[in-house]
């Protein structure tokens, strides 16, 4: 089976994150780099792992995060076809099997847009943890001067911590985040990413889970 180790070391893979990450910054977007795609990665595998999948279904969760964001040096817009047609002729030459390929291009599909149909476990562990990351790490230390011209640069330095735990006993996947209130009200956050949440809760779901958001220790789904 291909391993996320051997995705990682591919030379064309890391050209298309390094020339995102450079993409990304010169039109003032959150950090979509390697930070992002490793972190992705991470999460996607450490919530495969919580809610029972196999060994080799958290590989290919953990394949599909890291790739799920490689074709926006292309263009923002439909990055998630960029990257999923820019996915195929590598995992290809890795001759990887053709069913985990389909499952793989799926979820990088499947991982940005809600009106997608969430179709498979996998794409749905990739929303997931894609959507939950938030943290001031992502803003440009070129963007901190500049957070009042842009909310989604705000918000995110707001936020000091985020983590995405599994509750197998109450079959919950709850996002934890700690904002800093000084730096943007609460409803700032909600303002751009209540979309982002509605489609947390319909991954968890898919799951068989419900979606949680705790912010500042206060349950507020």
């Amino acid at each position: 089976m291909i391993t996320l180790d051997q995705i990682k070391k591919h030379p064309q893979i890391q050209a298309f994150i390094r020339a995102t990450d450079n993409f990304i910054q010169q039109w003032g977007f959150t950090e979509h780099g390697f930070r992002h795609v490793n972190l992705v990665a991470d999460i996607s595998r450490n919530v495969a792992r919580e809610v029972g999948f196999s060994k080799e279904d958290q590989e290919l969760c953990s394949i599909a995060a890291y790739l799920h964001d490689t074709g926006n040096f292309i263009g923002r817009t439909w990055h998630h076809y960029w990257s999923s047609l820019l996915a195929y002729p590598i995992l290809r030459e890795l001759k990887m099997d053709p069913n985990d390929i389909t499952v793989i291009l799926n979820a990088i599909t499947a991982h940005d847009k809600h009106d997608i149909k969430i179709v498979t476990k996998i794409a749905a562990v990739v929303i997931l943890a894609d959507k939950s990351d938030v943290h001031r790490s992502r803003v440009p230390k070129a963007d901190i001067a500049h957070l009042d011209q842009d909310i989604h640069s705000r918000v995110n330095y707001a936020v000091t911590k985020s983590f995405l735990e599994v509750d197998n006993k109450q079959k919950r996947i709850i996002l934890k985040i700690t904002i800093d209130t000084k730096i943007v009200p609460l409803m700032e956050y909600f303002e751009i990413f209540t979309e982002r949440m509605e489609f947390c809760r319909t991954a968890a779901e898919y799951l068989e889970y419900k979606f949680g958001l705790v912010i500042n220790q206060t349950e507020l789904l």
